[in-house]
């Protein structure tokens, strides 16, 4: 008997039918769902999840799937299923996210949405959320497009010439330092040629625009900085200033709040920030670059206890998530936006600014990124301000001059999550570096090689854990001796006291509890029984063993 959901949720919602649910709804379902984040709709189930079952009239659901398409616009594919539960027949309806806005064919435009309780509504779909709809799919770009009602007048020359020092400061594209003014607009994006002529793109009045004309045009830009001591507001900051000009003023006020310790080892001299410039200005960036231009709300950047926060409306773009942020490719909201600030030299020319984030936080020994409160609204990254764990950061020293250059990201998360982890098997490594257990093994291998880390047992219960000379060079030999992994008469005790307390043991219990594979297993019980340790009972897979 299939399974659903207990309760409506953003992807999931539920449908009478016992009155026999009238088309219209059930298109105005559909296309609320289409324009929403796509999801199944459970003809048959009422609200609080009871199953009461398809009406006679949508028995033979043939046809549901056309009559779907034949009235929507753009004609919305839906697959429909199907399915028993509790002796009732009801029908999934599976109906994908569309990036383009999905209608009635009376122009009804609705889509899904969560209120504020985090229960799922519809409501309308406005002309204004169109652009940002589509931008999320990477159908438009609006940073490249001109900005109704905006001349050349509204770019400022002195932002221009800002711009000009970023490029010389930051070692950006030399070449464009030698183009004049309107070469520069042109080959930078910031103006986009009309039939009136050439006007200023989204681009080019967030990063040289004035003021004045940015608060008119581009009400939605605003970046706020905040520092919270406790419940107390020490600095409480609001800019709607171009780019460029912004960031300067919020490097400004970070720096006195971002102190440097000068770490020393032998001939290693480093200095170990508070939050590291680099990764804290690709973290800026990619928020400015990423964010929702079409939606209202600031870039936050908040700095409270041991942690800064920095978040910019609109979700992740289609493609990207949470489990593949590391290895997808980059797929900027604003591509104008993103590659003008690459060519000036603010951000990461690979696209890989996330990997100059973690490896910021990773090498200093802090905890790993986190963009787990980010949704499909907002992009929330929690960085850590802890102190450096400068031994960590001795070992990573002393392993990058051993290299000759920077140690991978991929080792650096390894080590990371076997820092804090303590113990691993190659799938929840993987895991980590959201990459496949094949592709990540050989890092794991070569940092086992390179005596970093310490593998335990073989074939599938093989597993890892940081090596007894990395905690040898931060001084915790006791805590290698708790966390490596067990001796032999060490498993063996640990099966005697499992039969001790719960009065016998087979080989598959044998495996989870020592982290052995199967051959493993059998041979340390075989061991046992050999010694008169344990007595076994039954044969094969129904085989136990126990004291007598």
């Amino acid at each position: 008997m299939a399974h659903i959901p207990t309760k409506e949720t953003l992807t999931c919602e539920f449908k009478s039918d016992r009155r026999c649910l009238s088309d219209k709804d059930l298109i105005e379902a559909v296309v609320c769902m289409a324009n929403g984040e796509g999801g199944d709709i459970y003809l048959g189930v009422e609200d609080d999840g009871t199953v009461t079952g398809l009406h006679a009239k949508h028995a033979l659901l043939d046809g549901l799937a056309a009559m779907i398409a034949n009235r929507t616009h753009p004609a919305q594919a839906v697959t429909v299923t199907p399915i028993e539960v509790k002796n009732k027949r009801i029908a999934r309806i599976a109906v994908p996210k569309s990036g383009t806005p999905v209608a009635t064919n009376e122009g009804l435009v609705k889509r899904r949405r969560l209120k504020a309780n985090g229960e799922p509504e519809c409501v309308p779909f406005l002309p204004v959320d169109f652009s940002s709809r589509r931008a999320s799919f990477g159908l438009i770009d609006i940073s490249s497009q001109p900005v109704s009602g905006s001349t050349l007048s509204d770019l400022n020359s002195v932002e221009r010439n800002r711009l000009r020092q970023f490029i010389e400061r930051l070692n950006g594209d030399q070449a464009l330092l030698e183009l004049d003014d309107h070469q520069l607009d042109a080959a930078l994006g910031l103006v986009a040629r009309t039939e009136d002529g050439f006007l200023p793109t989204l681009t080019g009045l967030l990063l040289i625009g004035l003021e004045g004309a940015l608060r008119n045009l581009v009400p939605s830009h605003e970046i706020a900085f905040q520092v919270l001591d406790g419940e107390e507001v020490r600095l409480n900051e609001f800019t709607r200033s171009p780019l460029l000009s912004a960031i300067e003023r919020i490097e400004t006020l970070l720096k006195p709040l971002n102190p440097e310790k000068e770490f020393q080892d032998g001939l290693f001299r480093v200095a170990v920030p508070k939050i590291d410039p680099r990764a804290f200005r690709e973290a800026f960036a990619n928020a400015i670059t990423h964010r929702d231009y079409g939606q209202r709300g600031a870039v936050h950047i908040r700095m409270q206890g041991d942690e800064m926060v920095i978040s910019n409306p609109g979700g992740f773009v289609e493609g990207v998530s949470l489990s593949n942020l590391l290895t997808t490719e980059p797929r900027p909201r604003n591509p104008a936006l993103a590659d003008a600030l690459k060519r000036i030299g603010l951000v990461e020319r690979t696209g890989r600014g996330v990997d100059l984030i973690y490896r910021g936080m990773l090498r200093f020994g802090r905890h790993i990124p986190d963009f787990s409160q980010s949704d499909s609204h907002t992009v929330v990254l929690r960085l850590s301000l802890e102190d450096a764990d400068e031994e960590f950061l001795k070992v990573v020293l002393k392993e990058e001059s051993r290299l000759g250059g920077r140690l991978p990201i991929d080792s650096l998360i390894i080590l990371n999550a076997l820092r804090e982890g303590r113990r691993l098997q190659l799938e929840e490594i993987a895991s980590q570096v959201q990459k496949e257990p094949g592709r990540v093994k050989a890092s794991v291998e070569r940092l086992v090689e390179s005596g970093l880390l310490q593998a335990h047992g073989s074939g599938r219960g093989r597993n890892y854990t940081l090596s007894h000379h990395l905690y040898d060079l931060q001084g915790k030999k006791a805590e290698y001796i708790r966390q490596a992994g067990f001796s032999k008469l060490q498993n063996e005790q640990l099966v005697k006291n499992y039969v001790t307390q719960h009065g016998r043991i087979t080989r598959s219990e044998v495996m989870e509890l020592c982290h052995l594979d199967k051959d493993q297993a059998y041979r340390l019980l075989k061991k046992l029984v050999a010694d008169n340790e344990l007595v076994r009972h039954g044969v094969a897979k129904l085989a136990y063993y126990t004291f007598e």
